[in-house]
């Protein structure tokens, strides 16, 4: 038996590793199981070439816990180690590597965002156990070898009891750590590390329902039997070949990633590039709602089938990290820190690939099920319209199939839209006007106004809509988005034909004075306008440009500083031609004349959805009182 020391500098490395290596102490699983699947690989590798004259056969992990002798095991049957290659690679380069990384990381290592330095996997034994042995048996035919370590630098290696091939792990659970002993906590650890790695993990055994004998009576009970209870999927979909999957594959993969979502995902898109990296994976739209921060960090990243991480920001574009899915890439740096990963040249390329990807299926969903792809467009757009802005590159795809839907339900992409408005909707100046409304029921009247007129209104209600028309108008040429409410239709879409007033300049002023000596609320501006005679009277709107402005604002970005506290502005807009207004102005009673001006402005503000609370129940009072 040798006893030796390990040669390190560094006296107290073991406290450093529990401290410094890893600020999370469960990832020592996923670190020696990672271990065992590399020497399983390698294994096959060498069979696969003729290197290793044994059986590959089908070998599995096994995962052991022994809560009275208070052990954990990990054992694998891969290709094993001599007590040769146990001295050099235990005791010499792992070791090197872990003081080197202590050294260099020593300072900021909680700081860095260390995602996980595989390689070093053996060592974070060290901040679960305060011992561990290995016993090993290498493919070659050698005498098996026994190392054990107390967590100083000193060890002991001797010559093992073990016959058949590979490696077992055995940790002494420390007692700050016990919780590792107990069934329910390894079982999500596998599960949330190893779910899909590509050696089946065996954990347990499990009962298994057999099918009845044909001669069995009904009351038998249904044979069982105990098997190997594996709780990996060593095949996951996204390793597989597009044209192998069908799309209940896709559907059933997403359950596998997302147990607890009831909702089936809308599409999915499959990733799979070899040059100029390496990736796979698969991403699925799923139904979003308005609330964009809850949808985010669902995406699960993957080395080699590993789990690294669901925070994949800087290689999943920003307005992609709402889908979900699975990205797995070898290339991928994950012993660095997120600064450096986003100023990576391999992750660019990763993320701009992605946005390609994703581009490209949406735009074959559109050209080859239009009609799909409408029905879904309500849950899928608020993903699209926020790439459209924030990646120029998916803009200009997008524009190919980003929809505009119009209040009646039907749907125009831009150069459509533009095709079936030109010849209404372009004003004096040649530019083209595009009317939205964002609410359906509190934008009735005036939506129901521009119909009236063979306009077109779309329905824009997403959070982000202003800044993506902002984003429209100045990369398209002579076009303009004005809300319906936002100015009598006649100023949004202005023709050469101006109406006529009926009333003469005096009688204008004369009303303007009756109207602002009436109207108290300071924030309406009073605006005369000669309309036509069966346009509505009084008619309230709030400028398209403040309005907006003050929106972007509070969905961030855009927008003057401090426009989102400003007090509401509107416009009010009355028809001198209506007869109402005529009689407004020839109302001799002071009395009278103040009523009709505050009932018609009430009808406005009714319309517009600003009255409320205690000036709708006096309006409703004075209403009852005229028509007595």
């Amino acid at each position: 038996m040798a006893k030796g020391k390990i040669n390190v500098s560094v006296e107290n490395i073991f406290p450093l590793i529990k401290k410094f290596l890893y600020s999370d102490h469960e990832i020592f699983l996923r670190e020696l199981i990672s271990n065992a699947t590399d020497a399983t690989l390698k294994l096959k590798h060498l069979t696969s070439i003729g290197e290793a004259k044994v059986e590959y056969g089908n070998p599995m992990i096994e995962i052991k816990v022994d809560k009275e002798g208070k052990k954990l095991h990990i054992i694998d049957q891969g290709i094993g180690m001599t007590e040769e290659e146990v001295k050099n690679y235990i005791n010499q380069v792992a070791f090197s590597g872990a003081e080197e990384f202590l050294n260099k990381y020593e300072d900021g290592a909680k700081d860095t965002g260390i995602i996980g330095h595989f390689g070093l996997g053996f060592y974070s034994a060290f901040m679960v156990a305060d011992k561990v042995e290995i016993i090993t048996k290498s493919y070659k035919d050698e005498p098996a070898a026994h190392w054990s370590c107390d967590g100083s630098p000193n060890f002991t290696l001797k010559k093992g009891k073990k016959e058949d091939r590979g490696s077992e792990i055995i940790l002494h659970i420390a007692d700050d750590s016990t919780e590792f002993l107990e069934d329910n906590r390894i079982n999500e650890l596998l599960n949330k590390y190893n779910k899909f790695m590509p050696i089946p993990i065996k954990f347990g055994m499990r009962t298994e329902t057999l099918p009845k004998p044909e001669d069995a009576k009904e009351e038998d009970p249904a044979p069982t039997e105990e098997v190997d209870n594996i709780v990996n999927n060593p095949n996951p979909a996204w390793t597989k070949q597009p044209a192998d999957l069908k799309d209940e594959d896709y559907k059933g993969f997403y359950r596998e990633l997302y147990p607890m979502q009831f909702e089936e995902p809308l599409f999915h898109i499959h990733l799979n590039v070899d040059y100029p990296f390496n990736l796979t994976g698969i991403l699925y739209f799923p139904k979003l709602t308005q609330d964009l921060n809850q949808q985010k960090d669902r995406i699960q990243l993957y080395q080699n089938q590993v789990f690294v991480t669901d925070n994949v920001e800087g290689i999943v574009p920003e307005f992609l990290t709402m889908l979900r899915g699975v990205i797995d890439s070898p290339d991928i740096p994950l012993n660095v820190s997120r600064s450096y990963l986003q100023a990576d040249g391999a992750v660019k390329k990763i993320s701009s690939y992605i946005t390609r990807k994703v581009a490209d299926k949406l735009n074959s969903l559109f050209k080859n099920n239009r009609e799909e792809f409408e029905a879904k467009w309500n849950d899928i757009k608020i993903v699209i319209e926020y790439g459209m802005l924030s990646e120029d590159k998916f803009f200009e795809k997008a524009d190919k199939f980003a929809l505009y839907p119009t209040v009646d339900g039907s749907f125009y992409t831009f150069e459509e839209l533009q095709e079936k408005i030109k010849d209404s909707q372009t004003d004096k100046d040649d530019k083209l006007v595009i009317l939205y409304a964002s609410d359906k029921e509190a934008q009735h009247s005036y939506i129901e106004a521009a119909k009236s007129k063979g306009y077109e209104v779309l329905l824009m209600d997403s959070p982000i809509i202003g800044h993506l028309m902002q984003k429209l108008e100045t990369s398209k040429e002579k076009i303009s988005f004005a809300r319906v409410d936002a100015d009598h239709l006649d100023n949004l879409i202005k023709k050469e034909d101006t109406q006529i007033s009926k009333l003469s300049d005096e009688e204008k002023e004369k009303l303007k004075a009756d109207l602002e000596a009436t109207i108290e609320n300071k924030s309406y501006t009073v605006q005369l306008e000669a309309m036509d005679s069966d346009a509505s009277p009084f008619i309230i709107t709030e400028p398209e440009f403040m309005r907006r402005m003050k929106e972007m604002q509070q969905t961030g970005g855009g927008g003057m500083f401090g426009m989102g506290n400003m007090p509401e502005m509107y416009n009010l807009i009355v028809n001198t031609n209506h007869e109402l207004v005529g009689e407004i102005l020839n109302t001799k009673t002071a009395k009278k004349k103040e009523r009709l001006i505050n009932q018609s402005l009430d009808l406005a503000r009714l319309s517009k959805g600003l009255l409320k609370g205690e000036e709708l129940t006096e309006f409703i009072k004075r209403s009852y009182e005229m028509v007595k």
